[in-house]
């Protein structure tokens, strides 16, 4: 999810029509479903080869293994060949499955499309409902489901991006366990961030992408003031 969203934000972007984002456009629909694919499929890497899971479904399939007995770690390829090649494998069939599903039912997922959204969006709020609910058979969760969809309604109304704010719940509990295991290692200090190459170079490109919208405004700026200057 978090792939898709950070995909979509970048094509709106720098595409030449941002304007026509959420309207069905190429761009909107072929980005973020590519990098779904290739943040499911890229996210067994760090597992396989670290044994460090980057999402939820990654960490249920490390304690899966975890108890068969199967050490996830840069030694797996030599212990466990066979799971790895068969993780491997199972991703190749897999795409294949998918290809031979979907070319021949694409105009049922077409037809899906078609049907009104009057009739569409009670199915989709119930099954909202159902989802929430059979977290911890929680009626609070479902609370919170309705007044979050009110919230994402306002910022659809008022033409705010609700793509960040999605990205920084679903970001940053891992980023405060990250912080934190961090800060133990450094004992308390924060100048491990700076000191690694690797966080070293993250921090400048993250300060670049903080810095950069920043300079349109600050060029017009410019611009208009001397014009003002020519004036007087």
């Amino acid at each position: 999810m978090v792939s898709s969203f950070t995909s979509y934000a970048v094509e709106k972007k720098l595409s030449k029509y941002p304007e026509k984002f959420g309207t069905g456009v190429i761009e909107g629909v072929a980005g973020p479903e590519t990098a779904n694919n290739a943040g499911a499929t890229g996210a067994f890497i760090p597992l396989l080869t670290l044994g460090i899971p980057t999402n939820a479904t990654m960490a249920l399939l490390l304690g899966l293994l975890l108890t068969y007995g199967v050490q996830i770690g840069p030694l797996l390829l030599t212990h466990h060949s066979d799971i790895f090649w068969g993780v491997v494998v199972s991703m190749y069939i897999g795409n294949v499955m998918l290809l031979l599903l979907n070319l021949p039912l694409i105009g049922l997922w077409v037809k899906i499309l078609k049907v009104p959204y009057p009739i569409l969006s009670p199915f989709i709020l119930l099954f909202c409902v159902i989802g929430s609910y059979s977290l911890q058979n929680n009626i609070d969760d479902v609370l919170i489901m309705l007044l979050f969809g009110i919230f994402g309604y306002l910022t659809k109304k008022f033409d705010y991006d609700a793509a960040p704010m999605v990205l920084a719940f679903v970001l940053s509990p891992m980023m405060e366990r990250a912080l934190r295991q961090s800060l133990l290692v450094s004992h308390g200090s924060f100048l491990i961030f700076i000191t690694q190459p690797i966080s070293a170079t993250l921090l400048f490109i993250a300060a670049i992408l903080l810095i950069y919208p920043f300079i349109p405004w600050f060029r017009f700026r410019k611009k208009l003031e001397n014009l003002e200057g020519d004036k007087g």
